[in-house]
């Protein structure tokens, strides 16, 4: 453990850190998931209304360096190419 008090502090701003850094990481994966079980439940109305929350939250997660920005373009980029095979299949039938 650390002894001199700018280490102590060091630490403590790391586990602060450490606790931002997983709550915006899990939020990112929760928003995720959902939109994963919406697209699987083969709901693409509702799919393509929460796309745009879903991007700001990606977004939102490169602002806070939780992903890249071209991580966040890959993410949104597949997350669209989802929705739209989602929406020709609703077509199909």
């Amino acid at each position: 453990m650390a002894n001199h008090a700018s280490a102590l502090k060091a630490h403590r701003q790391s586990l602060r850190r450490n606790a931002k850094n997983t709550s915006n990481r899990s939020s990112l994966r929760t928003a995720l998931r959902k939109f994963a079980r919406i697209i699987k439940a083969g709901k693409s109305e509702e799919a393509q209304k929460s796309i745009t929350h879903l991007y700001s939250v990606v977004d939102k997660a490169v602002q806070k360096k939780v992903l890249s920005k071209n991580a966040a373009a890959r993410q949104k980029s597949r997350l669209t190419k989802h929705l739209n095979i989602a929406i020709a299949e609703v077509g199909k039938k």
